[in-house]
């Protein structure tokens, strides 16, 4: 069998004319991955300083993750939800000893684990809560992301997110992330969940003020209301811990997971939290072709190993004080945000707009991405030390 060999450009042409644009990508045609290192068609070598927006936390090509998926693919990839099959119940138990909770409903992606809790949270209100039917209300903050699935942008407040695919789902309210008295007064006797990023991703890297989201919890405890964590990017060792909210001393009723839950293997996902609130799902109410299928199961349970070590939150936690340290010092950098191996870098305003400086990076070996003008870091927590100093050097070089 002959394999056609192509260019950059041609395979760049062949995705401009039969792929849908639903993004830009950089003119970087990437084909291989190991560790922190990624190579293009022509054989460039880049530095991952993006991560995957966090789905590569072990980096590329884990051996451990890659084996797991080769041994399963060797028995059976699929079964479906209508069988048991051996590797359901063991990371349903794996990951919720991990994660200290009680319950596992697992799908596909992040966006779907989001819809899912919002219909756990909304049945939860009806049955348990006994808010009126049709009438329950979730609170989300703003410059929130979650997803983009139609119930999702309907309670997002980016315009570009929205314009086009409305009309949009009711029963949200938005408030500004960190402002607990804007929280307080919106809460009522119909208000079934507070839904949140520990951090804010997408708005920037943005960490609520200390102690925020401990008010957040006690606030939900008060008013009987569920606090639902959104850790599909910041959970799974990215900000230092196993989860986000456990810098706080936080527990939510619900999380949502993914990305990294399979190492970015293959889309894997789930919500976990308390049995009382997940039970309120019975037969017939939920359900997923693909969620839970043996090979997700396998390679998740790889990566809850992984995990379990304690090896990577460490490593996080370690290498990211060096990041942030050197990211702080560059000139042309005003703020730098953040938590572990996850930083939002605020570029000055005489400085050129994010996407500029990211293209330049490429150029120079480095992939990073830009938020909101500016640039999101978030290598996969094997990078070194070194790794670290070259990447900070490179962006030093850029912004001069």
């Amino acid at each position: 069998m002959t394999v056609d060999v192509l260019s950059a450009q041609d395979h760049i042409g062949l995705a401009e004319r039969w792929g849908a644009h639903d993004s830009v990508p950089f003119p970087v045609v990437l084909a291989q991955g190991e560790g922190t290192w990624m190579t293009d068609v022509e054989g460039r070598r880049y530095l991952d300083f993006h991560g995957g927006y966090s789905a590569m936390n072990f980096g590329h090509g884990h051996p451990e993750l890659v084996a797991a998926a080769k041994e399963q693919l060797d028995r059976m990839t699929l079964s479906t939800r209508a069988f048991h099959h051996d590797q359901y119940g063991p990371f349903c138990h794996e990951l919720a000893e991990l994660t200290g909770t009680e319950t596992v409903l697992f799908s596909n992606s992040g966006g779907e684990a989001v819809d899912t809790a919002v219909k756990i949270a909304r049945k939860w209100a009806y049955q348990v809560k006994g808010v009126p039917d049709g009438g329950a209300e979730i609170i989300v903050a703003g410059a929130n992301f979650h997803g983009r699935t139609t119930t999702i942008v309907s309670f997002s407040t980016q315009a570009n997110h929205r314009a086009g695919f409305g009309p949009f789902t009711p029963g949200f309210k938005v408030v500004s992330f960190g402002d607990i008295d804007a929280l307080r007064s919106a809460i009522t006797e119909n208000t079934a969940a507070v839904l949140l990023e520990p951090i804010q991703g997408e708005a920037g890297v943005i960490v609520p003020p200390k102690g925020y989201l401990g008010e957040v919890r006690e606030l939900c405890d008060d008013t009987n209301t569920l606090l639902v964590a959104d850790e599909v990017q910041c959970g799974l060792a990215r900000a230092g811990s196993t989860l986000a909210l456990d810098h706080e001393g936080v527990r939510a009723d619900m999380y949502t997971l993914g990305k990294s839950l399979s190492g970015g293997l293959l889309p894997v996902s789930a919500v976990i939290g308390r049995a009382e609130v997940l039970g309120v799902i019975t037969p017939g109410d939920h359900g997923s072709t693909f969620g839970g299928n043996p090979l997700a199961c396998a390679v998740g349970r790889a990566a809850v190993r992984l995990l379990a070590t304690g090896e990577f939150q460490a490593r996080s936690r370690e290498l990211g004080a060096h990041l942030h340290a050197r990211l702080v010092e560059l000139d042309g950098v005003t703020e730098v945000r953040g938590r572990g191996l996850w930083a939002g870098v605020q570029l000055a305003q005489e400085r050129v707009a994010g996407r500029r400086v990211t293209e330049e990076l490429a150029e120079r070996g480095l992939l990073c991405k830009e938020v909101k003008g500016h640039l999101r870091v978030a290598p996969p927590l094997v990078i070194t030390h070194e790794e670290i100093d070259l990447g900070v050097d490179i962006i030093a070089d850029v912004l001069v």
